[in-house]
């Protein structure tokens, strides 16, 4: 069985707590889009978000720990830390064989707990392919390599490899959560340290929503995989002109194929 494990922010802290809900809903409706049914999911918050949404896989766990009052970049980790650990330890009542941390923003294919529940005796995979998206847009740019470089929702791991504490702590530092997985794009490489192989997921297995409000990263940013201003005015070179052009040919028409495996939809419409 795999089991998806969701932190989500607190309301305490949201720019809006509406639009939290919503992007959750939308992660869960995709989730929860399994082609199999041997899935579960632990949504772990501080409070439990405004959504219509019901499934009978969604455990909801609301915990009291301290609401990160920083906008640093330790004290957002150290939160979503403690909650991943929080749903991980939950996980164990299902006896799962992996687990999969997922953002409360991004979607995810609907093919993934098929594909684990037939090759279950494997290590992980991590998703080397998969989709950037930025809202109300017509072209969804396709990631062909790295995508766990740029992504958290990028790794299913086998359940036994996770080294859960017997008894665990939720009064520690983001140095200490970070073994949790925060440091998505560095598990492959500390897994491999330990003799520990974890293989390409062999499809595109989720899509990085950029932009949406509420995002640790991407908020503020200019998004290049849309706009080619720099490659028609011709100011910035010839290389950057043709990595822009990579970029470009990665753009791809948000087809109804897509929008049904990753359940994808524009909350704004």
């Amino acid at each position: 069985m795999l089991v998806f494990v969701i932190p989500l922010k607190s309301q305490q802290v949201a720019k809006s707590w509406e639009r939290v809900s919503k992007l959750l809903e939308r992660t869960l409706k995709s989730v929860c889009n399994q082609t199999s049914p041997n899935f579960r999911v632990v949504v772990v918050c501080h409070e439990k978000p405004q959504i219509e949404f019901t499934h009978p896989h969604i455990k909801y766990i609301e915990v009291d720990f301290p609401v990160p009052k920083m906008a640093t970049f330790e004290d957002k980790h150290t939160d979503k830390g403690r909650k991943i650990l929080k749903g991980l330890i939950c996980a164990r009542e299902w006896n799962p064989s992996h687990t999969m941390v997922v953002d409360s923003d991004d979607c995810v294919s609907n093919r993934l707990a098929e594909f684990v529940n037939k090759n279950s005796q494997y290590t992980g995979w991590f998703i080397d392919k998969g989709y950037r998206y930025q809202e109300r847009n017509q072209l969804i740019y396709f990631k062909n390599k790295d995508f766990y470089t740029m992504c958290g929702t990028c790794n299913i791991i086998r359940y036994d490899l996770m080294e859960l504490p017997d008894v665990p702590e939720y009064n520690r530092g983001y140095g200490y959560y970070k073994n949790y997985y925060i440091d998505h794009e560095k598990l492959r490489g500390v897994l491999a340290e330990k003799s520990i192989m974890i293989e390409p997921l062999p499809f595109a297995g989720a899509v990085y929503i950029i932009e949406s409000g509420e995002n640790i990263y991407y908020n503020n940013i200019e998004n290049k995989f849309y706009q080619n201003k720099n490659l028609l005015n011709g100011s910035r070179g010839f290389y950057p002109q043709i990595q822009e052009t990579i970029k470009l040919l990665n753009c791809r028409y948000l087809t109804q194929t897509i929008r049904k495996e990753f359940n994808l939809y524009d909350i704004d419409s």
